[in-house]
């Protein structure tokens, strides 16, 4: 016990304990009272913060054994953040790491300063990496990796201030900073001696968008932009940072004329490319994305070599410069450069120029960027008829630090936010390696949380869901009205490989019907049909600014339904015809078109609406009354994307980027989708030789069996039998080329029906005539079944004919549905001809043939001496019955008396 004597002095000591608990913000709990010497080597080092997530920045000072300091300290808030000690920054280190110092982080920090003190029980021997961790998370969000101790000598006095400080600088700081807007900064570091200055630049903006910053022409007083030098900086879709020097002739995006010049937005080496003088005087040093911040760090120097699109940077002067953040448009064959657009947007906001001194000392950037969508993943969104293939790949850009070097890719995307829908199965065709057993849990982490003292769900998968490419494992799961709305999915074995899955109440797949996926994969197609209408979606699975889906075999030519989002977050879906492939070929039209929707998530356009099937219109020139959509006929589908669209006068940067190379025709009846394709030439070679059989030599046979009887002998017989088995020999040859091509038989189409039905009935034909009865001698009566025989005969060679027929004309209406009408409408002129000319013949010859038998019955013709022969040109199935006239004339030997003429 304290003598109460004694009790002045605590009670002071307790005031000093209370003050400097006071003056020191959270601090550790280390006993208060405890001396902190100043032995240890890391006394007075100093090292800027690395930043891994939360826009984390600041710097670390050891002040003593027990304390270090930290000042200009930015970040933003987590969920249960501490100061953290690990062996090393690694995954497996981190994770087994532990609290350095009992103070708490869960706020937001903007540049603020502050002494933290560690734990009683922890000494800086015991912490090789000095980390800002989120526990529930196991987040880094930045780290300081002190140096070796055996490297460094004890610090010279027990004050820090007298002795030498060692700094280690990160490439996300720098010795001042400029706020140009509310979204964009500008941070520079100036060295005079190295003629070089270091900038930075960071805007909460998207992955699509570019930063572009630099100095005006010094003679300018209004215009800026026109004549500056400007460093333009992004992502390309890859996620790679680059920073190019550009030069401005005038206000849009760099084109290059007929004779080579370029104007606009150019990059320096474009203006004169076999100028070595007229190189990229911008080098980039560093960049990345996180939180949804884009952070590019380059350097340039102060002088300039090409003073021709290079401006000097007068350092101790005021000077001005200039700063946009817009769209840019992807290279391409003709310009292999990331090129701006025109920023648009409102000044102050998306560009502006100011007056800058980069020799004095700036810093009026309070706190972090704080950007409103921090979620960078690729997005993948489950399509119940598609199977999610899972495998392995190289961590690139893992959302979540520390991570594996070896995380999941789903659909050839690294660790995508997965989304699923409630009541719709999800497919996984796990092909990650037998070492990786695919789960979907409740933990954050993954690797079996029961192996940390932890509690969790499995919601699907497990241990035997492992595979390999030669051998997958499908494995289904179905989220259901429980499930919640965010869960992950992770490998059992290993940790934080996986990501989120988002779990949403319905989606596109349950609200339509039928879905397909269109040409190259990147975009999926969803439809419902009803009575008078369509209700159609579209989605990309790539980011864009708009998204244009277009019925006809290509753009130009086609009906256009483009979806994208306005400057003011409005979805919109305007509709086009398009006759050319500019952007004056682009004409609005006014389809009726109900429940539209359009959203962009992430940089992913949806858009939905709804049509009539064939437009009600009251005056037909107009283009879109020509937009009829047909069920029963394939609908040709093809896509395009793009950087930019508007409601306004369109012009060239509305262009898409990125388009299918191929139409794909959808069955809207069927819910099925295939690709257009040319003509097969195995198909073409099957429709002329059906054509042969059934448009010349099957007929032509039937013809000479009723036309060329009178002809004495068999000739008309052995005509008869010959064209019909060439042209039957024709039909099966046809048959085997047409199923060998398809490669089998599908009889869901009218013409494999009719094409059926006509073969069936020709090879009844053959078959019919080796069973046909005896015919009758001279004299004899004929049998009734020759007669029956002869009906049955001529009754289905003539359906096999009609049958035949009708499997031409749907094999050219089939082609056209397929290849388009445009390639065979010439052939549907020349097939109708054809059968006006041969329906003409028949009339000829039919006329010929009664003229023929009336010269018969009156005794003009047939003037044959001696006893006829059978006649051949008896017609059984005559009306008039030829039998009959046969037995009514003499069968004796005809005498004829000749005498002269009466003079």
């Amino acid at each position: 016990m304290i003598p109460r004597s004694a009790l002045p002095w605590p009670f002071f000591l307790l005031l000093f304990a209370a003050a400097a608990f006071a003056f020191s913000p959270l601090p550790g709990r280390a006993d208060p009272g405890r001396a902190c010497s100043n032995s240890s080597a890391l006394v007075g080092f100093e090292s800027e913060f690395r930043m891994v997530q939360h826009q984390l920045r600041g710097t670390v000072t050891v002040v003593d054994d027990c304390s270090f300091r930290v000042s200009q300290f930015d970040m933003l808030s987590g969920f249960d953040v501490h100061w953290w000690g690990a062996i090393a920054p690694d995954l497996g280190n981190m994770t087994s790491g532990y609290a350095v110092s009992d103070q708490v982080l869960n706020q937001t920090y903007k540049n603020e300063s502050f002494t933290v003190r560690l734990r009683s029980n922890v000494s800086w021997d015991q912490i090789p990496v000095l980390a800002v961790w989120d526990l529930p998370t196991a987040s880094d969000f930045g780290h300081v990796v002190f140096p070796n101790r055996s490297d460094m000598s004890p610090a010279p006095s027990p004050s820090p201030g007298d002795g030498a400080v060692r700094v280690y600088r990160e490439l996300t700081m720098f010795e001042n900073c400029k706020a140009l807007s509310p979204n964009y900064r500008v941070r520079w570091t100036l060295d005079v001696d190295r003629d070089v200055i270091d900038i930075g630049l960071e805007a909460a903006i998207g992955t699509q968008n570019y930063l572009a910053f630099g100095w005006a022409d010094p003679e300018a007083t209004s215009e800026y932009m026109i004549g500056a030098d400007v460093a333009v900086t992004g992502f390309t879709e890859e996620g790679i940072p680059f920073a190019d020097d550009y030069f401005i002739t005038r206000y849009g995006e760099c084109t290059i004329n007929k004779d080579g010049n370029a104007k606009g937005v150019c990059p320096d080496t474009i203006y004169e490319p076999t100028d070595p003088v007229a190189v990229n005087n911008t080098a980039l040093v560093y960049g990345h994305r996180r939180d949804g911040i884009s952070f590019i760090r380059y350097q340039r120097k102060l002088s300039v070599v090409d003073k021709k699109f290079d401006l000097p940077v007068n350092y101790n002067d005021n000077a001005t410069v200039i700063w946009a953040l817009g769209l840019m448009s992807p290279p391409d064959t003709l310009r292999p450069y990331y090129l701006p657009q025109n920023h648009g947007g409102e000044e102050s906001v998306q560009f502006g120029h100011l007056l800058l001194n980069v020799s004095e000392s700036v810093d009026d950037c309070l706190g972090p960027l704080d950007a409103e969508d921090k979620e960078d993943q690729d997005l993948v969104i489950a399509d119940p008829n598609m199977p999610l293939v899972v495998v392995t790949g190289e961590a690139m850009h893992y959302p979540n630090p520390p991570n594996p070097s070896k995380v999941l890719y789903i659909n050839k995307k690294e660790a995508p936010v997965l989304r699923v829908e409630r009541g719709v199965k999800v497919k996984f065709s796990i092909q990650a390696g037998h070492d990786v057993a695919f789960y979907i849990t409740s933990d954050f982490l993954g690797g079996n949380a029961t192996l940390r003292n932890t509690t969790e769900t499995v919601y699907a998968g497990g241990p035997e869901a492992e595979g390999v490419p030669a051998s997958p494992t499908e494995l289904t799961w179905a989220p259901d009205r429980n499930t919640p709305d965010q869960v992950y999915y992770q490998s059992l074995y290993h940790q934080k490989m996986g990501w989120r899955v988002q779990v949403v109440d319905g989606g596109l797949s349950d609200m339509y019907n039928n879905s397909v996926v269109l040409d190259d994969q990147q975009v999926n197609f969803y439809w419902t049909l009803s009575e008078k209408s369509i209700s159609i979606a579209a989605r990309g699975e790539k980011k864009s600014g708009y998204l244009a889906i277009g019925f006809g075999s290509g753009m130009v030519n086609s009906y256009a339904y483009v979806g994208w989002v306005d400057n003011n977050g409005t979805g919109r879906v305007n509709t086009y015809w398009i006759d050319g492939q500019d952007a004056s070929s682009v004409h609005p039209t006014n389809e009726n078109l109900t429940y539209v929707r359009c959203k962009s998530e992430n940089g992913i356009i949806t858009m939905e609406f709804t049509r009539p099937l064939k437009p009600a219109c009251s005056h037909s020139d107009r283009p879109e009354c020509r937009n009829i959509v047909d069920p029963t006929t394939p609908l040709k589908v093809i896509w395009a994307m793009g950087a930019k669209w508007t409601n306004e006068r369109l012009s060239e940067r509305n262009m898409h980027h990125v388009t299918s190379q191929r139409p794909v025709r959808v069955m809207l009846m069927r819910g099925s989708a295939e690709a257009e394709q040319d003509l097969r030439p195995v198909l073409a070679v099957h429709g002329f030789m059906m054509f042969l059989a059934w448009g010349i030599l099957l007929p032509g046979g039937i013809l000479a069996a009723r036309y060329l009887k009178h002809v004495k002998g068999d000739q008309w017989y052995k005509i008869h039998v010959y064209l019909q088995y060439s042209g039957l020999s024709i039909v099966l040859l046809a048959l085997l080329f047409a199923v060998a091509e398809l490669r089998g038989l599908r009889t869901n189409s009218l013409h494999v029906k009719f094409g059926f039905t006509a073969i069936f009935l020709a090879c009844v034909q053959p078959l019919n005539a080796y069973f046909r009865p005896k015919r009758p001698s001279n004299g004899e009566e004929v049998s009734s079944k020759r007669i029956l025989w002869e009906y049955f005969h001529v009754i289905v060679g003539r359906l096999a004919i009609v049958a035949g027929i009708a499997a031409l004309i749907s094999g050219m209406k089939l082609l056209g549905a397929r290849y388009g009408g445009e390639n065979v409408h010439g052939l549907d002129w020349a097939l109708v001809i054809w059968f006006l000319i041969g329906a003409l013949i028949v009339m000829y010859l039919e006329y010929r043939e009664k003229q023929r038998q009336r010269e018969r019955i009156y005794g003009r013709s047939s003037w044959v001496l001696g006893n006829p022969e059978e006649d051949d040109s008896l017609d059984l199935l005559s009306p008039r019955g030829n039998a009959g006239e046969k037995e009514a004339q003499p069968t004796g030997r005809m005498e004829i008396q000749l005498e002269p003429l009466a003079r």
